[in-house]
């Protein structure tokens, strides 16, 4: 595959179809000047394209484009919801601490300031006991810095 300067910005960017070769919609064998089977977004709206407009099946839409059918699903529902926006994948894993808000963090370091000895288990049962927030003693070190 040729080192394009689109092919390394979509790397940089995730957004590489995980599996080129089994895109076989004859648009991309066709026009590959313009078409990339290894632009992930791309193929994911050419195989909805290929659903609506051109009537192919779920099923054949997705094969064509190196998707399963459930895929061809979760693609359609977040293009609907999102527009093309919902064509780029989202950043897999939680998106951080949930319970760790600025007034926790706060709470945590007054803390710290004040019984530099407490340990994270205390920290975190002072903290459950002040706001009713329960953080594992772990989550409290790291919130920390290691210094729990």
């Amino acid at each position: 595959m040729a080192e394009s300067a689109r092919y390394r910005a979509l790397e940089q960017a995730g957004l590489l179809h995980p599996a080129p070769a089994a895109v076989t919609a004859g648009a991309f064998a066709a026009h590959p000047e313009f078409f990339a089977s290894f632009d992930k977004v791309q193929v994911k709206y050419e195989m909805l394209r290929a659903h609506v407009l051109d009537g192919r099946t779920a099923t054949a839409a997705a094969t064509a484009h190196g998707y399963s059918r459930a895929s061809f699903y979760l693609v359609a529902g977040a293009f609907e919801q999102a527009g093309m926006v919902g064509l780029l994948d989202e950043r897999p894993g939680r998106r951080g601490p949930l319970k760790l808000s600025p007034e926790v963090l706060a709470f945590l370091e007054a803390r710290r300031v004040e019984r530099p000895e407490a340990s994270a288990v205390e920290l975190a049962s002072e903290l459950e006991r002040a706001m009713g927030v329960t953080l594992h003693r772990r989550t409290v070190e790291k919130a920390l810095g290691g210094r729990g």
